[in-house]
């Protein structure tokens, strides 16, 4: 266990007030980082997510254009629930996103839409922990994850892109870090109170079809361990009773 007097992991930075998620699909910010988000709309700071796809390939027993209806109306729900209402879809494939010149493109004139301080996204590394046996992550969250830390430095040249100007979409070169949630590699938590769990759990167990159709009977229950568990193992690391873990990418020599 680690010592509250010496925590393994850095408070994450505060001083934002715009932050925008972009992750691959219905149901991946709320694996833990709903909570932090939580915490942020309860205090006032504004938070976006936008999504790569609908998630219309995640349900084996439903029909692609069905799945993408409920897993949007799901998503709906479940960003609700943490105090988001700004989401956006971006209608690439789910399950054959591809990292290269159209999903950065997307993804940097979503950046210059929102103009955020503080990005999310997931985890882009080839694993889900580190060390020999761990499981490999997944085609779509390695790109966009990936694809993300590109199009900040494409938000911000005018030059990279210019079709976006026409679109009225101006650089955004004000992104200072990118916080990678589920990384093997985290540097820095946010602590976060048991209502922000409890509302973390509820944000979950809003994916109702997508959690049934792992094999789960109670969505809510699963959502309950799961992140009771990951929240508790990262408090432990941050010194703390609960908290929300990151790999922070500073994009300012300041930062």
């Amino acid at each position: 266990m680690t010592d509250s007097a010496h925590p393994s992991l850095a408070p994450l930075p505060d001083d934002w007030h715009r932050a925008l998620a972009i992750v691959a699909h219905p149901d991946d910010l709320e694996y833990g980082t709903a909570a932090a988000v939580s915490k942020w709309t309860d205090a006032g700071k504004q938070v976006a997510y936008v999504l790569a796809s609908r998630g219309e390939a995640g349900i084996d027993g439903m029909e692609p254009g069905e799945c993408a209806r409920v897993r949007e109306e799901e998503q709906r729900a479940s960003s609700a629930v943490v105090g988001v209402t700004a989401l956006e879809f971006l209608d690439h494939r789910d399950g054959v996103i591809e990292e290269g010149l159209p999903l950065r493109r997307d993804l940097a004139a979503a950046i210059r839409r929102h103009r955020p301080e503080l990005i999310l996204t997931i985890n882009h590394h080839d694993t889900w922990g580190a060390g020999p046996g761990a499981p490999r992550n997944t085609p779509d969250h390695r790109a966009v994850g990936r694809g993300v830390l590109d199009a900040v430095g494409d938000a911000g040249n005018r030059w990279i892109f210019p079709e976006l100007l026409e679109q009225g979409l101006l650089p955004w070169g004000g992104v200072r870090w990118t916080a990678v949630a589920g990384s093997p590699y985290p540097t820095h938590a946010e602590e976060v109170t048991e209502n922000a769990r409890d509302r973390a759990v509820a944000s979950l167990a809003e994916h109702h079809a997508y959690i049934v159709g792992l094999g789960e009977e109670n969505p809510r229950a699963y959502a309950r361990k799961l992140i009771g568990e990951m929240l508790a193992e990262t408090g432990r690391l941050r010194g703390t009773d609960l908290a929300v873990g990151f790999e922070l990418v500073p994009h300012s020599f300041d930062d």
